[in-house]
This record gives C-alpha cells, structure tokens and sequence, in this order.
C-alpha cells in the first residue's frame, strides 16, 4: 500500500470552484469570507463599515451576528488577508483622510476588469441626457428611478407570467421582485 495524500488543489479548478460554492451555500462563515474577499479583490478603500454594509447586501442584515459583531468582522478579514496573502496579494488599511480604507497593496484603486466596465458606461453616457437629469428636481429624479425600477419588475414578472400562465398576475409580480432581491 502506497501513501497518498488527497488534496482539493489537485482537482480541476471548475470542481474546486463548485465546493466552494457549495460552501458558501452551506456556511455562512465561508459566505462572509468569500464575499468579503471577493469584494476587496474588486474594489479598495472601503471602511469596516462599507464592507459590512456590502456583505449584508448580500447575506442579511445581522449576518455578522449581533454581539461581538466587531470581533467577528476582524476575524473574517484575518481569514481574508491570510487567503489573498497567499496568492501574493497583501490587504492593509489606510488611515489617510483621502483614501481610507482596506486596500490591496500596489495595487490600482480598481480591479481592472471593474475599471474596463466602468470606462465602457461611462463611455455611453449621452451629455445631453445629464444636463436634462441635472435640471429634475431631487423628487423627480427619485420618481425616475422608481419608475425605472418599476418597469424593470413588470418586465420581469410579464416573462414569468408567460412562462407559467397559471400563475396571477400578483404571484407574477412577488416573483419578480423575490428574484431581483437575489440577484442583487
């Protein structure tokens, strides 16, 4: 009989990434974990306050716990700097009043996978459309909004509608709305 030793790194990468995502699903440790990492591999400068917020976006308000939520955020970043750290990345935290936050080191303000989007929308931006926007009042630029939200719903709900016919126009409507909560 010969030793060996299994490892998760010797599988092909799409299975190693299929359990994590499996764990995340299951472990609402490694969910904080992924998401805050996956958060600081995007973007930079983001306070404890900006990385909680987001990963709540994503998992719940409370997902930190309710007590000793403070030391459950350090432990989770300790977890993330050890796992980027080992890819040769190092998280640090500015306290510089420009750009504070938790960043990686000698690295751009952005991925730039996250800079390519953000240059391609911007490219798109039509002046006209902006100086129209600018002259709406704060009350008729969140009546936009809402109403682009609301057109976006019924969009929604109109193709889940039409793929279970069965189903009311209500029922439609809660299910649009129950997914575009998971997809955010």
């Amino acid at each position: 009989m010969y030793n060996y030793t299994v490892s998760v790194y010797d599988l092909p990468q799409k299975a190693q990434a299929a359990l994590f995502s499996d764990a995340i699903q299951r472990d609402r440790v490694s969910a904080r974990r992924a998401y805050l990492a996956g958060i600081q591999w995007r973007e930079r400068f983001l306070t404890r306050e900006q990385l909680i917020k987001r990963v709540e976006g994503e998992l719940g308000k409370g997902c930190f716990g309710n007590n000793a939520w403070e030391d459950t955020f350090y432990r989770d970043m300790r977890a993330v700097k050890r796992a980027l750290n080992a890819a040769g990345y190092q998280v640090v935290y500015s306290r510089n009043s420009q750009k504070q936050g938790y960043h990686l080191r000698n690295q751009p303000a952005l991925a730039e996978e996250l800079a390519r989007v953000l240059d391609g929308s911007v490219a798109e931006i039509d002046q006209a459309q902006i100086v129209i926007l600018r002259r709406l009042s704060p009350a008729e630029r969140f009546h936009q909004g809402c109403s682009i939200s609301d057109a976006a719903r019924q969009a929604v709900a109109y193709r889940i509608r039409k793929a279970n016919p069965d189903l009311s126009l209500d029922e439609a409507n809660r299910l649009a709305l129950l997914q575009g909560k998971r997809d955010e």
